[in-house]
């Protein structure tokens, strides 16, 4: 019994030597962020075109052409960064009955209108007649995105900081050092705004599209911990 008591010994004095690390002692896991409200400076049109029929070139040709006139008309409006104009999802599908046999084909095709300048993208919209008001959504511009991450990073450092030296005095140390950080920036989700077909078709052609920006909260999170000294 002697000897296996010594043996355990041994090996637990020969593991200690071959630099097995304690733990850390006084180590303060703790969180902070900032956060900084912005108004929402980008606008997102989406228009959609839907047709459905029994060939399916026709299908797709009717898509096509509503698609060229509206990319034609919104060209015309067009200013980087102002007012960009993209296409967005163009698919051709058959068309089922009930009973699963199929009837016919269908497909829908998208024209994105996005920019900062709200009167240029809502009149080019408004004056878009093939295509209807799918959808609209709010964002922000990378500009301001950047500015007001810097600003919610710069909340969130010093409130870590204040938290770190009011924890560290709590636990009746002096201050504390660093150990390690990670900085996470939170996207501001985008408003969105679903339009019905009708309600955009029952205004005037020319008219632009109505809408009503608001704001958005960038965040950003620190989560870290220091050694307390």
């Amino acid at each position: 019994m002697t000897t296996a008591v010594a043996g355990f010994a041994a090996l637990a004095a020969s593991a200690a030597l071959a630099g097995e690390a304690a733990p850390p002692q006084n180590v303060l896991q703790l969180s902070a962020n900032g956060s900084v409200e912005v108004q929402q400076d980008m606008l997102s049109i989406t228009l959609t075109a839907h047709k459905d029929g029994a060939d399916a070139t026709a299908v797709q040709t009717e898509l096509k052409q509503a698609l060229d006139s509206a990319l034609a008309a919104a060209r015309k409006d067009a200013q980087p960064g102002q007012l960009d104009v993209r296409t967005g999802n163009f698919n051709l599908h058959p068309r089922y009955t009930r009973d699963g046999n199929m009837n016919g084909w269908q497909g829908d095709a998208e024209l994105v209108l996005e920019g900062r300048d709200f009167a240029r993208v809502t009149q080019a919209a408004g004056r878009i007649s093939t295509l209807t008001v799918g959808n609209i959504a709010f964002g922000l511009s990378p500009e301001s995105r950047r500015k007001a991450e810097g600003e919610a990073q710069t909340q969130a450092i010093d409130a870590f900081k204040s938290k770190a030296t009011e924890l560290a005095k709590g636990f009746g140390f002096s201050g504390y050092t660093l150990r390690e950080v990670s900085v996470n920036q939170g996207s501001p989700m985008p408003r969105m705004m679903a339009m019905r077909a009708p309600a955009a078709a029952s205004a005037s052609a020319d008219a632009p599209v109505p809408v009503e920006p608001g704001k958005t909260s960038v965040v950003v999170n620190i989560n870290g911990s220091v050694q307390l000294k």
